[in-house]
């Protein structure tokens, strides 16, 4: 049987509703910007077994969203979510949220094969990869989704053209990245401990957003040390990866009325005009329009064609 498609119609149920801003069919996946809502915390099971569920979240995730792979796992451990994920297919998640909220996400719904056909053989399903799904740390994939959203919201000449092309370059980077999501011990990578450790400081609201160098002293390395570790680890550079926290740091903190001197101070950065550029090379959109879409709500074009991910 097909994986199910969400449509334009939007799906409303007791606690939780979804609507479709968005969307778009190009050859082997179904893309859509959802907007959904939850009154309060929930736990859902979601299994996918022919697409990729790739999910890019355009606003902070809900509190404490976090998901454990049932058989590899069990329910005694799970991971946070990150902003980027990539669901695999025929793995059986359990999705928790700690508490309700509204977030707003660009979704590409990937059949298996455009990924699968570039990955190396014989390819194992390890932990690690497994737990690299979650969140996935990749400068090349975030950029491309964004343009996805883009293309979307907005679309002009030559957008489904153009979207299918981005499509199969998010499969073969999506690819590369799983390939290389190789356990820590196999290649020097940071151990859990130490990517525990810099998780933790940078989700603590009491104090000031961290430097590499602070990181890399709570890891007991230098910062050489820690900036190569974490890319074998992460796929991404340190630097790199708390840009994209403090990014995700600044859409919570535009939820409230504070002014953007204020959370630019507050996040480290130069000056509003420095948080402004940052955010926007970030989202594709400046922090006061951000805080205009999510407090108005978000209308956008649809453009309806005719094959599914199936």
């Amino acid at each position: 049987m097909p994986d199910p498609v969400v449509s334009n119609a939007g799906m409303h149920r007791r606690g939780r509703s979804l609507d479709v801003l968005a969307q778009m069919d190009v050859a082997g996946a179904h893309i859509f910007v959802a907007d959904l809502f939850h009154e309060k915390r929930e736990v859902n099971s979601f299994r996918r077994d022919r697409v990729y569920w790739i999910d890019l979240c355009l606003t902070p995730r809900r509190p404490n969203a976090t998901a454990s792979f049932v058989a590899e796992w069990g329910r005694n451990r799970s991971a946070e979510l990150g902003s980027l994920i990539a669901f695999p297919p025929r793995k059986s998640l359990e999705l928790i949220s700690a508490g309700g909220g509204r977030h707003v996400s660009i979704i590409c719904q990937m059949q298996a094969d455009l990924v699968d056909r570039w990955l190396p053989e014989p390819f194992e399903w390890t932990d690690r990869r497994l737990e690299a799904t979650l969140d996935i740390a990749s400068d090349t994939i975030r950029p491309l989704m964004l343009r996805l959203n883009h293309e979307l919201r907005d679309p002009g000449a030559g957008s489904e053209e153009l979207c299918r092309a981005i499509v199969q370059q998010i499969a073969i980077e999506l690819a590369r990245y799983l390939a290389n999501a190789n356990a820590p011990d196999e290649r020097g990578g940071l151990a859990s401990w130490r990517l525990r450790r810099i998780d933790e400081r940078i989700a603590d609201p009491h104090q000031p957003f961290p430097t590499v160098t602070e990181l890399a002293g709570i890891c007991r390395l230098s910062p050489r040390q820690l900036s190569r570790a974490f890319r074998i680890s992460k796929g991404s550079s340190v630097s790199d990866h708390l840009a994209q926290r403090r990014i995700e740091k600044a859409k919570r903190r535009l939820y409230s009325d504070e002014s953007l001197d204020a959370i630019a101070a507050e996040l480290g950065f130069a000056s509003q005009s420095t948080f402004t550029t940052a955010f926007r090379r970030a989202t594709g959109t400046t922090p006061d329009q951000f805080r205009r879409q999510t407090s108005a709500g978000s209308g956008a074009k649809t453009k309806p064609n005719s094959a599914k991910a199936s």
